[in-house]
């Protein structure tokens, strides 16, 4: 009888995990020491880092939104996160 394994779906890293696997893969491209063939990777699994964290940063600026709503903060106001700062 052959039985199937569950495949567990790897879950996304947490935005501190996702950012500094980004900048390892980003010094390790800057550095020019890899094939062309690891650098698209290390390309594709950037996009796919960046994503991450831009969705991480998106649902924490909505739990602020929410929670200063919730706690009816007047004097609080929130600014949209600029994603041209360098």
């Amino acid at each position: 009888m052959v039985t199937k394994k569950r495949s567990k779906k790897k879950s996304p890293p947490n935005f501190e995990t996702a950012l500094e696997e980004l900048e390892a893969l980003v010094e390790q491209m800057e550095a020019g020491e890899i094939t062309l063939e690891e650098s698209l990777q290390h390309f594709e699994r950037g996009i796919l880092l960046t994503r991450t964290c831009q969705e991480a940063l998106r649902t924490a600026e909505q739990k602020v939104s929410i929670l200063l709503k919730d706690n009816h903060a007047a004097d609080a106001t929130t600014q949209p996160f600029d994603s041209d700062r360098d």
